[in-house]
């Protein structure tokens, strides 16, 4: 089996290392094609995959095909690779908002695998949501989910709905962690805390919650109520989130990046 991986930034080098490190491919299996000048002279430099610069040179020889340029390039990209494709490839997009509908009538391919990952693929910790066509075998899509899992876990959602749902949650949510953090920690220094140990209090924090409740199976709400006590201090701050509506409006970032994601759909 070998897998071309389209696009070499920073989601696209994320599985072809993933796929790399894994049982699943032999070395050399893994071709990625890049048209920058500078990402292809650093692609040489690695000698698990093979880069390429033209589509003719390894379009043909893929049994599948990763695509993960931006957006607004998919439509190129599929217009260029429709007359060097076959039918029995696979094309598996991590592209947020283009259908499974706009690539089939683009490519002339029917095996579509629409994916959405999130940024902790970089480091194996990553959750990537796919939906299939009705073209796809079982056998075919277990192969897709095994080169998926090689960046952490991959779950498969029923249709394209839960795709752009996913892109608010899992997608776009490691931004809000990230945002919540960055609040922790202005907050820790506003109290007089180095950058430094405000960093640790926040990162332990944050990476103690997350096992503690990964090891249980506890509800977040029920975790809550372990640590906060009548008129204590957690109290304290969580009555405050609740005053402030915090619940709601993190609630409608989540819709908001999700109602992009479906925009994003009409757009491509």
């Amino acid at each position: 089996m070998k897998v071309l991986v389209i696009g070499a930034g920073n989601m696209g080098l994320t599985y072809a290392e993933g796929m790399s490190k894994s049982r699943l491919l032999k070395k050399k299996n893994i071709m990625v094609l890049d048209k920058s000048e500078e990402k292809l002279e650093e692609l040489h430099q690695i000698s698990h995959f093979d880069a390429f610069s033209e589509l003719k040179d390894c379009v043909p020889q893929a049994d599948i095909i990763f695509i993960a340029v931006k957006p607004y390039h998919a439509e190129s990209v599929f217009k260029a690779i429709k007359p060097l494709v076959q039918p029995q490839q696979i094309l598996v997009s991590i592209m947020a908002g283009v259908s499974i509908t706009s690539i089939k009538e683009i490519t002339g391919l029917n095996k579509i695998v629409r994916a959405m990952p999130n940024l902790p693929a970089q480091i194996g910790k990553g959750l990537t949501s796919y939906v299939i066509s009705p073209e796809v075998s079982r056998i075919e899509m277990l192969t897709v989910e095994s080169l998926l899992d090689t960046t952490g876990k991959s779950m498969r959602v029923s249709n394209e709905n839960f795709i752009d749902a996913s892109t608010g949650i899992s997608g776009s949510g490691p931004a809000y962690v990230f945002y919540f953090m960055q609040s922790m920690m202005e907050a820790a220094l506003q109290m007089g805390f180095s950058k430094n140990d405000s960093t640790v209090l926040v990162s332990q924090t944050f990476t103690g919650a997350v096992e503690l409740f990964n090891q249980s199976n506890l509800s977040p709400n029920s975790w809550m109520e372990k640590v906060a006590s009548k008129g204590g201090t957690t109290r304290a701050a969580l009555d405050s989130m609740q005053d402030n509506n915090v619940n709601e409006l993190i609630k409608e970032a989540a819709f908001a990046a999700f109602n992009r994601a479906v925009e994003l759909g009409k757009e491509y």
